[in-house]
């Protein structure tokens, strides 16, 4: 996937995943790494900064197989943030595969 593309959307994918469950970084970079060509040097500056901006909260929970994880927990806000980011997304799609149709692109002659 292109890298213009890919940088456009991670941050709604990471919200998305932890609207449905809280999870630990290296669970996110690896549920995103399914569908989306992407590494734990990308993934983490978003989690740092969306927790900053207060879209998160983090806690620690132990793990039986090695080392404390750090967890992140979808906020009110960042919930809200999502819905918006959700809408614009969807409208940005819907206009783009409009340009990118048959039928689209010559209509604004």
């Amino acid at each position: 996937m292109n890298t213009q593309f890919r940088k456009g959307v991670l941050e709604i994918c990471v919200l998305a995943l932890i609207s449905k469950k809280d999870m630990y970084g290296y669970e996110i970079v690896q549920n995103i790494s399914k569908v989306i060509d992407v590494n734990e040097g990308t993934i983490y500056p978003i989690l740092r900064r969306l927790t900053k901006e207060e879209y998160f909260e983090t806690y620690i929970l132990e793990s039986s197989g090695g080392p404390a994880r750090k967890y992140y927990k979808i906020t009110e806000l960042g919930i809200k943030n999502l819905d918006i980011l959700m809408g614009e997304w969807k409208e940005f799609v819907k206009a783009v595969n409009i340009l990118i149709s048959d039928e689209g692109g010559n209509n604004f002659e």
